[in-house]
């Protein structure tokens, strides 16, 4: 019985859900007009009801006064028989009385009509006795009126005290039927009323289930419908069987949906095209960039960006910004992209060293990006610039004209003591000590010139230009080394020792720039070397296997000597401009860029410089050539 009973009131709720707020209003309004017309309707049959109740009220009273004058006299003279007669003939008379009881001054009846006593005492041996009302006074003429409900209606009981001669007889009660053409009224009114309202509510009802079954539920499909285009779902349609007006927009409606779908594949396929060009052209572009929302949501970062931040195997897109990014970097930006998003400022610089994930330095352009009419911020573009060789390089000049500037200044500090010393006192000075100081200035001249020309060779070399390299025979440029250098060799007691393989192969290379590197390491290795000591210049091809019978692909050329030596602390420098070992050492002189010099010509033939060295022992420089094909 439950369930039946929640069957019905989710039944009732889902149908009452189907109408609209209007049909709801009408619905209420008629409710509260139909009780309304109807509690007047039955206040006017109550009105009509307490006038006839009171009419029937009087009528009773009067009939009752009428009927105990008349029987007083019979009753005093205890002559019932003309009681009965007189009692019969008045209740034959009239259909408006109901009953008539004499009850002596106990209240024992002892006569009436419809019966009189004997028929009760016969019928039902027992005694019948009327119950008076507690208020019913016998010591006067005063009738007591009263109405109650019988199985056959209301009836007005009225009570007459009989009385002759100041005596008390006993009492009258007769019972007054009520007036039948007021009954049928009343009853008729209220019937019609109850029909009236229940008609109504029927076709409330009826026009409430049309409503919602032609009307409601079209207009609630269509609504579903707008929403649902209106949330971007244009595959919506509705198949609703209507005609008339509704059946048009209906149709239209669907119409409308095919065209905006239609429109909406051709904007996907344009939008599509327009960002896989957008993400080819930031996914190329040099500088890192990433596009973050107004929450620092990431919606789009290229590949540049991802590998500066180490993003390759982090998912981004979709989360925070500030959640992935170094500490350094979230620690200087996050206040100013959240003044970005805010409209406070529109765009922002920064160069902050990283340490994380690799050490480099890194400049931070903030843009805000904005809508079309340029009124409301849609997002912020992270440009990452690595500018880490940008700083070397800045430094590298710096630290390159700091150096150039030193050793430029002790030169050129020295000849113009000398000439001024000549020129404010050369005729004081003795022809030998003029002598001297000649060969001093000549001797820092040529040191200077040599520090010029290595600066403008290794400008050259870092300039960029290309070198086109051709065959070149390595013995012949080996020969020509030495024989530059072999008096000076001979000058300071030191051996030079050519060990050149047989039919060493052409390599692929630049003659002139070969024999600097060779000047340059023969140069080094004869300053470093001790009198008696020895410099090996070997040169021999290199197969890719130890036991491989192939072609060699490559000519080792090796520069030895049995020199100083060079620290651990000193190899991984030594290539730098400016670095010299006589710094350490105190003895010699020298620029400090012939081995940078070395370094970039042997880039320049798509080498690399290595060296093997041990202190007191000596150095091995060598360098592998390709084979010229």
């Amino acid at each position: 019985m439950l369930y039946i009973f929640k069957t019905i009131r989710e039944a009732i709720t889902n149908w009452w859900s189907e109408f609209t707020l209007q049909t709801k209003l009408l619905a209420a309004a008629t409710l509260i007009v139909s009780l309304v017309m109807s509690g007047l309707t039955f206040w006017a049959v109550n009105t009509i009801q307490q006038d006839a109740r009171l009419n029937d009220t009087r009528f009773g009273r009067d009939l009752a006064l009428l009927l105990a004058a008349n029987v007083e006299p019979f009753i005093a003279d205890t002559n019932l028989t003309e009681v009965a007669k007189f009692s019969q003939r008045f209740y034959s008379s009239t259909s408006s009385i109901r009953y008539m009881l004499y009850a002596d001054e106990a209240g024992k009846i002892y006569f009436g009509i419809p019966f009189w006593e004997p028929e009760v005492e016969n019928s039902l041996t027992i005694q019948r006795r009327i119950q008076l009302p507690e208020d019913y006074a016998s010591n006067t003429r005063k009738p007591f009126v009263r109405q109650h409900q019988s199985p056959d209606g209301e009836v007005t009981d009225v009570f007459i005290p009989l009385r002759a001669d100041g005596k008390y007889l006993g009492v009258l009660a007769v019972g007054i039927n009520p007036n039948p053409t007021a009954v049928i009224s009343t009853n008729f009114t209220r019937d019609v009323t109850i029909a009236v309202f229940i008609t109504i509510w029927v076709m409330v009802i009826l026009a409430g289930v049309m409503n919602a079954l032609t009307i409601t539920k079209p207009i609630k499909e269509l609504l579903v419908g707008v929403r649902q285009i209106a949330a971007g779902y244009f595959k919506q349609r509705i198949d609703l069987p209507h005609g008339g007006e509704l059946g048009e927009l209906i149709s239209s409606f669907n119409e409308m949906a095919e065209r905006l779908e239609s429109y909406e594949e051709q904007n996907i396929e344009e939008l599509t095209a327009e960002k896989a060009k957008l993400e080819t052209l930031v996914s190329t572009i040099a500088d890192g960039a990433v596009l973050i929302d107004n929450d620092m949501q990431v919606v789009l970062v290229n590949p540049t960006a991802k590998h500066i931040f180490n993003w390759d195997d982090v998912e981004v897109i979709g989360n925070n910004v500030l959640h992935h990014l170094p500490t350094a970097l979230q620690t200087q930006i996050t206040r100013h992209l959240y003044q970005m998003a805010a409209g406070e400022c529109e765009s922002a610089e920064f160069r902050i060293p990283l340490n994380e994930p690799s050490k480099r330095t890194i400049r931070i352009l903030l843009t805000t990006v904005l809508n079309q009419p340029r009124e409301s911020i849609k997002g912020i573009a992270i440009t990452v610039q690595d500018i880490t060789r940008e700083v070397e390089l800045n430094e590298a000049k710096s630290q390159f004209i700091s150096n150039v500037s030193h050793e430029l200044r002790t030169p050129l500090f020295n000849i113009k003591s000398f000439i001024e010393t000549l020129h404010e006192y050369g005729e004081e000075l003795g022809a030998q000590q003029r002598q001297e100081f000649l060969e001093t200035v000549n001797h820092e001249t040529d040191r200077l010139t040599r520090l010029v020309n290595d600066v403008l060779d290794l400008s050259k070399l870092e300039s960029g230009r290309t070198y086109s390299l051709d065959a070149v025979e390595l013995g012949q440029a080996i020969e020509q080394t030495l024989r530059t250098y072999k008096l000076n060799a001979k000058d300071k007691g030191i051996e030079i020792i050519q060990d050149v393989a047989a039919h060493l192969p052409l390599v692929k290379g630049h003659y002139d720039l070969l024999l600097q590197v060779l000047a340059n390491l023969v140069g080094n290795s004869l300053k470093f070397t001790p009198a008696g000591g020895k410099v090996v210049l070997r040169a021999y091809p290199v197969r890719p296997s130890s036991h491989s019978q192939t072609e060699a692909s490559q000519v080792r050329l090796e520069i030895s000597d049995t020199g100083i030596g060079i620290a651990p602390e000193d190899q991984q420098a030594i290539f730098d401009r400016f670095f010299r070992v006589e710094n350490r050492v105190h003895t010699l002189e020298g620029t400090g860029l012939g081995l940078s010099i070395v370094r970039n010509i042997i880039e320049k033939h798509h080498s690399k410089m290595n060296l093997v060295s041990e202190v007191g022992v000596g150095t091995t420089f060598w360098f592998d050539l390709e084979v010229y094909r």
